[in-house]
């Protein structure tokens, strides 16, 4: 398999998209990679934080097209670092956020686990 690190994708597909995912899905992860083999080590740790607690969640491979789908997420979360959470919409945050949730036993109900 060949990265291309761009793609076909216009800024206005990627937005529907991220919106898209929103609007399905209770939990969404937007990481570098997918579920099964994630790209990079923060998107990992945030698979595993969240797996630990829900098991069925959505996540969404931004490498097809990286720069589209940071601009597409800032507009949504303000955030410009990948991986970010979702829960009913909202934005929960990255690793970090995820790892100081779980260090104060909140993860769980933040992901509507409980």
């Amino acid at each position: 398999m060949t990265f291309q690190p761009e793609s076909e994708a216009e800024p206005d597909e990627i937005e529907a998209r991220v919106r898209e995912a929103l609007a399905e899905n209770h939990v969404v992860l937007f990481m570098k990679g997918n579920r099964l083999m994630p790209q990079c080590g923060y998107s990992q740790r945030a698979v595993e934080l969240i797996s630990q607690h829900v098991e069925e969640f959505e996540t969404v491979d931004v490498l097809p097209a990286l720069p589209h789908y940071r601009a597409a997420l800032e507009a949504e979360s303000g955030w410009e670092t990948i991986p970010q959470t979702f829960v009913d919409g909202e934005f929960i945050g990255g690793s970090d956020v995820l790892a100081e949730l779980e260090e104060r036993g909140e993860l769980a109900a933040e992901l509507g686990a409980e």
